[in-house]
């Protein structure tokens, strides 16, 4: 806490005067529009960059909690939007699907419709239970923290996907879902999502793939050619899928997806209540209000990018990931711990303490993240660190021969998401 509390403002500023200290106040920030932030911002290129940020405040006040009584166009646009979700997720005629703040919100909606579903089919069964890969997302530690569910984290084979027998021992009738990622956060790769089905048909419990990191690009992978392992709804046992727009859909945040094979799953993630004076209250997500801004945006920079600007997108994307892990692969030191398979690349050393590494990269002006399980660099790459790939490189050889000289101390640094 701070220990001096900021006083309300006296009010009365300009906006020259409130950017100037809006911009000083955040000079000090990680410089992401140079690449040196490794998460959190996503850029395809400048034109799409501006068509997502001007498409964004054309719709600036109003709300998509109002897309069916008053904006009418925000509700078409939020349709035509899920409705190119399907398409690109091989989804039935009868599946559903939902825009979203963000991928936990996706990942909530989900874990409630599969716990409403066992509840539905088993009764109440007393505590209940999640089997995930160890590699799962922790917004499914937030759901089930909110809903009193268990987690159980199934361990991974030798290149990083999730080991499905290792899931089955897990799994007792109390299991609500099953998950698999495409791709997984830590690791970048996708789990065997096909086995994974196959044991929740056989099993008859929801199977949700979290294809939040990757899930708007790595169907356009597969169309240039590059071998990724399809995750969709072409398998009978997946019920939903959560995938993030504001990642590498490169549209501008809050933006997320959550598709249910059917309108009765997404029913039961649905919101209704009709006990107050002011009448039926009903939403599909958490939030009530919505930004509108967001459904625009990404609403144009799918139709401004369309499949041929995703396939380039996904032909520059792998381009550059293969360059990073060319030359990342020339440090005799360093190893990958998983071959990637979008757009995430993790690697580290059996060598060297990696963490140590980490810090060299951050005195050098990036911001490294980390993996713990094993110690790993972790990047998750868009187009902002393509102009800056020989500078990291540059600098990752340099942290390193510092680490092996042995001029660093005990790294203080700590893997951390947020």
């Amino acid at each position: 806490m701070t220990t001096t509390r900021a006083s309300f403002p006296e009010g009365g500023r300009g906006w020259n005067e409130l950017q100037q200290a809006m911009r000083a106040t955040s000079s000090g920030d990680i410089d992401w529009k140079r690449g040196r932030s490794p998460l959190f911002v996503f850029l395809n290129d400048a034109e799409t960059y501006e068509i997502g940020r001007k498409a964004y405040f054309e719709y600036f006040s109003e709300n998509a909690l109002g897309g069916s009584r008053a904006f009418f166009g925000i509700g078409k646009m939020e349709r035509d939007v899920i409705d190119y979700g399907l398409s690109l997720f091989s989804a039935p005629d009868d599946a559903t699907g939902v825009f979203t703040n963000g991928g936990s919100e996706s990942i909530f909606l989900a874990v409630k419709a599969a716990r409403d579903a066992h509840r539905a089919r088993v009764g109440s069964t007393g505590s209940m239970n999640i089997v995930m890969p160890d590699t799962a997302h922790a917004a499914f530690d937030k759901a089930a923290n909110a809903m009193d569910l268990e987690i159980r984290r199934a361990s991974l084979r030798a290149d990083k996907r999730v080991d499905v027998e290792a899931m089955e021992q897990l799994v007792d009738g109390n299991t609500v879902l099953l998950v698999g990622s495409a791709p997984c956060y830590p690791h970048g790769v996708i789990d065997p999502i096909e086995e994974i089905s196959s044991l929740a048909v056989r099993l008859n419990i929801w199977m949700h793939v979290d294809a939040c990191v990757g899930g708007w690009i790595a169907p356009f992978f597969t169309r240039i050619g590059r071998p990724t392992a399809p995750f969709d709804f072409r398998y009978p046992g997946v019920r939903s899928i959560s995938a993030d727009l504001h990642k590498f859909g490169f549209c501008p945040k809050p933006a997320s997806t959550v598709f249910y094979r059917s309108l009765e799953d997404q029913q039961r993630a649905t919101f209704v209540c009709d006990q107050w004076p002011s009448g039926v209250f009903r939403t599909a997500t958490l939030s009530g209000t919505r930004p509108a801004g967001a459904i625009a945006a990404a609403w144009a920079v799918l139709n401004h990018l369309g499949t041929s600007g995703y396939e380039r997108a996904a032909h520059n994307l792998a381009s550059m990931v293969d360059a990073y892990v060319d030359d990342i692969n020339g440090i005799p030191e360093l190893e990958f711990w998983a071959k990637p398979e979008v757009s995430i690349i993790n690697f580290g050393s059996k060598e060297l303490d990696i963490f140590e590494v980490a810090e060299g990269m951050a005195a050098r002006g990036w911001l490294p993240a980390l993996t713990r399980r094993p110690k790993g660099l972790h990047l998750m790459m868009s187009l902002f660190h393509e102009p800056v790939r020989d500078e990291f490189i540059a600098d990752l050889r340099a942290s390193v021969a510092d680490v092996k000289r042995g001029s660093t101390g005990t790294p203080k640094i700590e893997a951390t998401y947020s």
